[in-house]
């Protein structure tokens, strides 16, 4: 159940970037105010599995580097978005 949800939000992530992508000014704000929910989702749902120990420390530190950088290029899109 809960590996459902995170891979179903994992997709709806990377929909609201290419919908973001696809889309100008206040429609796109709103796909990536979205896609940045998501973000966090995901984050916490990897807390809870590594919590829940389905991650060795080290998948979860592979993971959380590459949801770091994803999040500082999402930051970054918004911010030239000026959001």
């Amino acid at each position: 159940m809960v590996t459902k949800r995170l891979c179903d939000c994992a997709l709806e992530f990377n929909e609201m970037l290419f919908l973001a992508n696809a889309n100008r000014k206040d429609k796109r704000a709103d796909y990536l105010r979205q896609a940045d929910g998501y973000l966090n989702l995901l984050r916490m749902y990897l807390r809870m599995i590594y919590g829940w120990r389905w991650l060795s420390v080290g998948q979860y530190e592979h993971v959380s580097k590459m949801i770091e950088e994803i999040g500082r290029l999402l930051g970054g899109w918004m911010k030239q978005s000026g959001l």
